[in-house]
């Protein structure tokens, strides 16, 4: 990190014998030690920090391509009940071209022509399911 060499190394704590003694020289060290300690965390903490903002960043981004197919996808597939969608084109049954009145099994038959939902559409601005 410094590029200390041990030479170097040495001359500093000979030094620091020299002027603070070996009576204090410890507690200097521990001093030294604990505000060490206290610079390490909060580097520590600053960069857990920056990393928290890159993947919110990342899952933004994320989140918007998702919405973008979604809404492609969407536009290709229109939902049955969407009421923007193109209307599907109109099929007769045997008594609407007879002029018959509707009966039930015309109406059974008319639901099961018509596809099941596959998919929902998802928040426009709220979270992600």
């Amino acid at each position: 990190m410094f590029d200390v060499a041990p030479t170097e190394l040495l001359l500093v704590v000979l030094v620091a014998l020299v002027v603070i003694g070996p009576k204090d020289l410890p507690k200097a060290m521990r001093f030294v030690g604990k505000w060490m300690a206290k610079a390490r965390g909060m580097a520590r903490h600053f960069r857990s920090g920056l990393d928290t903002m890159m993947r919110e960043a990342e899952l933004e981004e994320l989140e918007k391509q998702w919405r973008e197919q979604n809404d492609a996808i969407m536009r290709e597939f229109p939902r049955v009940d969407d009421v923007t969608a193109s209307p599907a084109p109109a099929t007769t049954t045997a008594s609407e071209a007879t002029n018959e009145p509707v009966t039930e099994a015309d109406i059974d038959q008319a639901a099961a022509a018509t596809p099941p939902e596959t998919h929902a559409i998802p928040p426009k601005d709220g979270p992600l399911p």
